[in-house]
């Protein structure tokens, strides 16, 4: 099987839900960061031979929502699309698809990433009032029609407010991520200090240059973003401490430490060696291998990167300080902290994987340096595109050779991927 080349990758600016993007569809979005991906790569559309969009809160009226924005970036009708759902591992599940598809031999060149807009949720009516619309498609007569209409209630017409919420449990996730903080004995003042270091870091990043990946976005009426909207440079662990508990009375994960809504997307574009050659084109990193995990949703339901990334390290007989960039998806900080903790356990490492060396401990100078999901937002279908352009770009930046990448995702799973620079 050929080696599979990350040769570039764009995003939009994150956004946070109900700004700047409010009026745009998610398609719209994942055609802004597919025409910027080709605009960096040089490489035309007409070449690309798949398009892999990770995507969660889907819209009904572009299911498909890959195909949707292909078209509108230019990509030619004749390259097929496919859309990946893996919760907040969309992303990272449409690289991985697109990697094999090279892999085998099914396409040479390929855009994968993934687009979500939480200003744009799906907002479902009553189970009751579906039902009635279903049926109301077989009325003919005056008589059913009058019928219908006496059949509604007042209830018909409240809409299901939408809810991050796990299906099995109906626990939403900051509830799980308490119940991790507290097995790991997480405290809440090194989840202020967590969050607060990864708005100074993004804060930083971007004054520095450092976000090249992100592609300005022009909206309908002429105004165009060209920043991340979230980032918060005066953050302090003193301004953090007077926040409430969000999820639990007594809890530990408040507004600040936790992850907000976020629209935006990001695609990176994957070619073959044979292909990166004929091209005469220079890659950015090997995508090396990778790794999915699956947990318990009642007990473990975040702590997926620390069994993908152990699982993965130890098929490559690395350890956590082998690396030279580690990027981890930041949906609380309490959760970050949490995998950081197993990743470093013994206990954990002989329970789960029959070895008491853990593959800790965390080299926190290697982590997140140019900030994450906490300060820069995590739009779910996108993330793990970002996270994965942002190791390739922080590779270079700092003259590393090999990043790791993990992330969590609803329903126990997780995912970790290694990258190697060219």
């Amino acid at each position: 099987m050929e080696n599979v080349y990350l040769v570039a990758g764009a995003r939009t600016p994150f956004l946070k839900s109900g700004t700047g993007y409010l009026d745009l569809m998610a398609y719209q979005l994942g055609a802004a960061a597919i025409r910027a991906v080709l605009e960096k790569s040089g490489v035309p559309a007409s070449a690309i031979e798949r398009v892999i969009l990770g995507n969660v809160l889907q819209d009904v009226r572009t299911s498909n929502v890959a195909r949707e924005a292909a078209l509108e970036a230019g990509i030619p009708f004749t390259t097929p699309c496919q859309t990946v759902v893996q919760a907040c591992i969309s992303a990272n599940q449409a690289i991985t698809t697109g990697m094999n598809q090279i892999r085998t031999g099914e396409a040479r060149v390929l855009i994968a990433g993934g687009v979500d807009t939480a200003s744009d949720p799906p907002i479902l009516f009553p189970r009751s009032m579906r039902r009635k619309l279903l049926l109301s498609q077989r009325i003919k007569t005056a008589g059913d029609r009058l019928k219908f209409l006496l059949s509604m209630r007042f209830a018909d017409f409240v809409p299901q407010r939408p809810a991050i919420a796990e299906f099995l449990t109906g626990r939403v996730m900051g509830e799980d991520c308490e119940l991790l903080a507290g097995k790991f004995n997480i405290s809440r003042e090194a989840q202020d200090a967590f969050a607060a270091r990864s708005h100074a870091q993004a804060a930083s990043a971007w004054e520095a240059g450092r976000y090249g990946q992100v592609a300005p976005v022009t909206l309908p009426g002429g105004e165009i973003i060209r920043e991340d909207n979230g980032i918060r440079p005066d953050t302090t662990t003193q301004k953090l401490a007077r926040l409430k508990p969000a999820f639990a009375q007594n809890g530990t994960l408040t507004a600040g430490n936790s992850s907000f809504l976020t629209d935006g997307a990001a695609v990176v574009l994957l070619a073959s060696e044979s292909w990166v050659q004929e091209n005469n084109l220079q890659p950015l990193a090997r995508v090396v291998d990778y790794a999915y995990s699956g947990q318990s949703p009642w007990e473990e339901l975040l702590l997926g990167p620390a069994y993908a990334a152990c699982r993965l390290l130890l098929k490559h007989n690395l350890k956590l300080d082998s690396l030279d960039v580690i990027e981890f998806h930041e949906a609380f900080a309490g959760q970050v902290l949490a995998n950081i903790a197993a990743l470093e356990s013994a206990d954990f490492s002989q329970k789960h994987f029959g070895t008491t060396e853990p593959r800790g401990p965390m080299p926190m100078e290697k982590l997140n340096l140019w900030g994450g999901s906490l300060a820069l937002g995590h739009p779910f279908g996108a993330t793990g595109a970002r996270i994965a352009l942002t190791a390739v770009e922080r590779l270079h930046a700092e003259n590393g050779k090999l990043a790791l990448l993990a992330a969590c995702a609803a329903g126990g799973h997780g995912h970790a991927m290694l990258l190697e620079k060219v």
